[in-house]
């Protein structure tokens, strides 16, 4: 059983997202800039803000379309290029949205020139590598990673100190911020109450535990906030986000060259949709370890609307760095294979894993905040069908797959990797009884 999280009362401050068919008004419609428009996240946010009224600026330079060609692995579903998804959007009747081809961690005077013409309302960052495992290949990915995440966001920062305008930076961040674990109870969004050796009380930002470059990045991309915050008062939301499932939106289901891409490789494809994937391509489900690692969830259109309320409720200029917990829920990875298993009939694979981590954990999360704005979020349990879509979508292109690049590709260390060397799609037993330790983990 997956709880979902209850609804909070509404309190008359918050303003929630609206529907998709509402858009908004004259008064309350943005300019916003998306940075990383092109990826799994960017490109369904990039056409609901457009699709609610707001007027966008999609930014992106391709990075992901790189690595596909790099590891040899391609989305699952056929992705169409930047030209043909804003014709085909336009298309359908969609609001236009502008694209531009831009390096954030490179082409510094290119993004202040963007920012000073454009003056947006806000800054959506997707423009970061977002895969652990990428992150972990080897020194080339790693030392990628750290530049182009970390290089950007702090580009991103002081482009906005050198535009002297006031815009809200809204950032895509991660869980993983925290680790895995406790905090002594729930997990706080962002700030831990804590009483100092003199007996005064203070809310600290929650210390930092990252299990990968990836997870650092993410980490020093915080810091980053608060720095730029206190020194420069720049607006920011920082959103910790668990792993995305599912694959279309309302508005990328409107055209086949719209969908968004679907990963299912070793290194980028999410825990569910890899499963969602596999089940429905008599593939079985590759557990990591004992299965036991428990992670927060969320479905792909919640991501859109989430955004989306950050965007309509900015901090004050002056408030500290805004940050949220963007899940929907939390699961255990085994008992998520175990449900898809009972739908399915599936078979489930124990396969020895990549990561330097306990293969089991508790995670206790508030979330409170976005429960305020949105009032509900898709959950496991009550998944409106969503799983039957993905395992449609998956079987259509099930002829993409290249069954091999299901597996890890990219180990912590040299132990993990040893120890995946007999890796298969074959299926093995657990080789650890539930409630060991054993290194573990899953991708995200």
């Amino acid at each position: 059983h997956f709880p979902c999280r209850k609804p909070l009362a509404m309190t008359g401050k918050l303003r929630p997202a609206r529907a998709a068919a509402a858009g908004v008004s004259a008064m309350d419609m943005k300019k916003i800039i998306v940075l990383g428009g092109d990826g799994f996240c960017g490109w369904p946010t990039t056409l609901h803000l457009a699709d609610q009224g707001h007027d966008v600026v999609s930014v992106d330079n391709l990075s992901r379309r790189n690595i596909d060609t790099e590891m040899g692995c391609d989305s699952l579903t056929p992705i169409q290029s930047p030209e043909t998804r804003q014709r085909a959007w336009k298309e359908v009747g969609g609001r236009p949205f502008e694209f531009v081809n831009l390096d954030v961690a490179k082409d510094y005077d290119l993004l202040l020139a963007l920012i000073k013409a454009e003056k947006p309302d806000a800054i959506v960052h997707f423009a970061e590598q977002r895969a652990a495992p990428y992150s972990q290949k080897n020194s080339k990915t790693k030392r990628y990673t750290v530049d182009n995440n970390v290089g950007g966001t702090n580009n991103l920062l002081a482009a906005v100190v050198d535009s002297d305008l006031d815009i809200h930076v809204v950032h895509l961040g991660t869980m993983g911020v925290y680790g895995y674990g406790s905090s002594g109870g729930k997990i706080p969004e962002g700030y831990l109450p804590v009483t100092l050796p003199n007996g005064e009380k203070k809310e600290i930002l929650h210390p930092a535990y990252p299990g990968s470059v990836y997870h650092t990045t993410k980490c020093l991309d915080a810091l980053l906030f608060q720095f730029y915050n206190k020194n420069d008062q720049i607006r920011v939301t920082d959103l910790h986000q668990g792993i995305v499932w599912g694959t279309n939106t309302p508005q990328t289901v409107r055209d086949e060259r719209l969908i968004n891409r679907f990963d299912y490789d070793g290194d980028y494809g999410t825990v569910l949709n890899r499963f969602l994937m596999q089940s429905s391509m008599g593939v079985p489900l590759t557990v990591y370890g004992t299965g036991g690692q428990t992670r927060g969830f969320i479905h792909i259109k919640d991501t859109c609307r989430c955004i989306e309320a950050a965007i309509n409720n900015p901090p004050a200029k002056g408030e500290r760095v805004e940050i949220f917990n963007q899940i929907a829920e939390t699961a255990r990875v085994r008992d998520i294979a175990e449900m898809i298993q009972k739908q399915t009939g599936c078979e489930v694979n124990f396969l020895a894993n990549p990561r330097n981590e306990d293969a089991e954990n508790e995670l206790d999360v508030t979330n409170n905040k976005f429960m305020n704005f949105l009032g509900d979020m898709i959950s496991l349990d009550s998944q409106e069908g969503l799983f039957e879509e993905v395992q449609t979508i998956t079987t259509k292109y099930k002829d993409r797959c290249i069954n091999e690049k299901i597996l890890p590709a990219s180990f912590w260390n040299k132990r993990t990797a040893a120890a995946c060397e007999s890796n298969t799609l074959d299926v093995k037993a657990p080789a650890v009884a539930p409630g060991e330790k054993k290194l573990g983990g899953v991708f995200m």
